[in-house]
């Protein structure tokens, strides 16, 4: 079984705004994330500890400038905390191992899918091609990156 933390040399290894964003809750411009147009089949893993967060068949286009995923590859690997900055109520979404931010969480994704909208920094990521699952150790989570 894998083991997940945050890990200090990838945190090190960050760049400005990954930083900004894992470390001290920031948020990237929308619009300017690079996986906000991914379309490829494989895995969103935080970029601080590789805990496997989201998988490409969750993800779709919201409209609000950053990547957006319906539900997490593994709910547990998820925290979901009160945020009371910006003067409003949200629902902060964190990796559990990593404690990385990530984004939020807003009720007001696709009904069909559970209703749910994980809006998530790309700054925060680290996508890993379908074709690379199996040998980062991640080969139980294919069946997850098809279309739903």
């Amino acid at each position: 079984m894998a083991q997940y933390f945050k890990d200090p040399d990838a945190i090190a290894a960050l760049d400005p705004e990954q930083y900004y964003v894992t470390q001290e809750a920031g948020t990237e411009r929308p619009g300017t994330g690079k996986y906000l147009d991914n379309k490829r089949a494989g895995i969103y893993v935080d970029i601080v500890s590789g805990e496997p967060l989201f998988a490409s068949a969750a993800k779709y286009e919201s409209g609000c400038g950053w990547p957006s995923f319906v539900k997490p590859i593994e709910p547990e690997n998820v925290v979901e905390l009160s945020d009371s900055s910006h003067g409003m109520i949200r629902t902060e979404v964190r990796s559990k191992h990593g404690d990385s931010h990530l984004g939020h969480v807003f009720n007001d994704g696709p009904p069909e899918m559970g209703g749910l909208r994980y809006c998530i920094n790309s700054a925060s990521l680290r996508f890993v091609a379908k074709e690379d699952m199996e040998g980062e150790g991640y080969g139980k989570y294919i069946d997850q990156v098809e279309d739903i």
